[in-house]
């Protein structure tokens, strides 16, 4: 098949999104499809829903002889009037990849209502859809209902990003290493659990952040004096070699976040039997359960983060809840499981 993929900048972006679509390109390299990827440049929302109206977008997508087009759902803004546009020109089915909506995010009720009226309008566009969770594919269902009538695959994805590692020991009575990950936006909660761990006894915890602070700099100007703390180390975006390290070393994955239509990232710390903490919305509870093998929490709600963490200085309760986090882990598919669902379901599409 020769497929077409339309993403904002680079699949190099450092996402749980762009991440998914990278394993996909591969999986579809490998298994003998051609991909061409179609980058549009990152902008502010308006500026986006400019490319609906580009001339040139539109003359290098009707003049493909692609078998399948695939649009990343997060480059709807373009592409919300566009694919009624280049429908009329072209015989290629189009697929969206939906990893989660923005209308699913907090945001100003004024912008929320924007983003709702111009991804419902997206929605009703494509002829097929990938959705990374039943919690996505639900949210998209409620936002424009048309997408249940239409055909659609849920494949999850994986955590097996680290080959060949596995958990280290932990030394009994050491501090309890907790980590977060992800780029540091308010929506990714880190506040949240920097307010937890002043709630901890001192000296009995570190805290590694790793993550991009370019993602939203007035909130990391904001949270910045509560990074000053001798137990905090900030380590920014690290190769996967170094995240594979820090997880390896970590007991406790912080990041409840007020949205994931998946959260990827639990699933990778839960392979090297790192417990997570994650929030009561989005999709995080399908994968963790919690109080098994990691928890919930409400979004904002520091009492709670702190409480999970110190329950976790009871090593026994540790070592119990990280096995069960390692065999929450083993349960889900490979990378290579999830490109082969999605790619028998294109050529299902195509034909």
């Amino acid at each position: 098949m020769h497929i077409g993929l339309v993403v904002y900048g680079t699949l190099e972006t450092v996402s749980g999104g762009y991440l998914y679509d990278r394993k996909l390109v591969n999986f579809l390299h490998a298994n003998g499809d051609s991909v061409e990827i179609v980058s549009l440049p990152w902008r502010n929302y308006g500026r986006h829903m400019a490319d609906n109206w580009s001339r040139q977008l539109y003359a290098q997508l009707t003049a493909a002889k692609f078998d399948i087009l695939l649009q990343d759902e997060l480059n709807h803004p373009s592409l919300a009037w566009l694919n009624q546009r280049i429908r009329r020109a072209v015989d290629y089915p189009i697929v969206a990849i939906v990893h989660h909506l923005r209308a699913s995010e907090q945001h100003p009720v004024v912008a929320r209502a924007l983003y709702r009226i111009v991804e419902k309008r997206y929605l009703a566009t494509p002829d097929a859809f990938v959705f990374n969770s039943e919690t996505t594919r639900t949210a998209v269902a409620d936002l424009q209902p048309v997408t249940a009538l239409k055909r659609s695959v849920v494949a999850v994805p994986a955590g097996n990003r680290f080959p060949g590692l596995s958990p280290l020991p932990r030394r009994p009575n050491r501090k309890l290493r907790i980590i977060f990950v992800g780029n540091i936006i308010a929506r990714k909660g880190l506040h949240t659990v920097l307010d937890a761990v002043r709630l901890l006894p001192d000296n009995k915890w570190q805290l590694d952040v790793v993550g991009s602070l370019d993602a939203d700099r007035r909130y990391v100007q904001r949270i910045r004096p509560k990074l000053q703390h001798p137990a905090i180390t900030v380590h920014g975006v690290v190769s996967d070699e170094q995240l594979a390290q820090l997880l390896q070393s970590a007991d406790v994955l912080a990041m409840p976040s007020q949205y994931e239509g998946f959260g990827i990232v639990y699933l990778e710390a839960m392979s090297f039997g790192c417990v997570p903490i994650g929030s009561t919305s989005g999709a995080a509870h399908e994968i963790i359960t919690d109080g098994i093998d990691g928890f919930l929490v409400p979004f904002g709600d520091a009492v709670q983060v702190a409480d999970c963490l110190l329950g976790l200085f009871d090593e026994q309760r540790l070592l119990t809840m990280r096995k069960k986090a390692l065999q929450q882990f083993n349960r889900h598919p490979t990378w290579e499981e999830t490109g082969a669902t999605i790619r028998r379901f294109l050529q299902s599409v195509r034909g």
